[in-house]
């Protein structure tokens, strides 16, 4: 599995335009319905279900990340919506920094190993320091495609 096949172009923020947790949530649940990767999934029940995840633990693990993620019946694959903020958002992280790139990850229920295969694309990446500046760095739309498509090249995970 690769991070291009799991990004929905059209979830992906160059900009978050929120610095608030929950906000930022709700944007990057915004961005996956309007590009028809969570059709039939009403925005209050997704955006419940993540926060709902985020009170048992966050998913700010550190470094400038997060990787809220959530499992719902009616999702049909492996979606992944990538927000950046330039300014930084407070998600209660491990190491009680800032967030610079949020990954949502939306998963159907019923198929536990894709969520799996998909969460170690996505950390097997984001541990890489180079790979978090330059998606810091990244400021447009087209940037973070080309650096995703980049990051599949050079990690190549099966």
């Amino acid at each position: 599995m690769r991070l291009t096949e799991i990004v929905v172009p059209g979830a992906v923020i160059p900009a978050l335009a929120s610095s608030e947790r929950d906000e930022v949530i709700g944007e990057l649940v915004d961005a996956l319905i309007a590009a028809g990767a969570a059709a039939g999934i009403p925005r209050e029940e997704l955006v419940k279900a993540v926060l709902e995840r985020e009170k048992r633990g966050s998913t700010g693990f550190g470094k400038g990340v997060a990787v809220p993620h959530v499992k719902h019946t009616s999702a049909k694959k492996v979606s992944l919506a990538v927000g950046l903020s330039p300014t930084g958002v407070d998600f209660n992280s491990l190491d009680k920094q800032p967030v610079y790139s949020v990954f949502l990850l939306l998963s159907p229920a019923d198929n536990p190993e894709e969520h799996l295969k998909a969460m170690e694309v996505i950390f097997k990446n984001l541990s890489y320091d180079t790979f978090r500046r330059f998606l810091r760095q990244a400021s447009t739309h087209a940037a973070v495609m080309d650096l995703l498509e980049e990051a599949d090249g050079q990690h190549m995970g099966g």
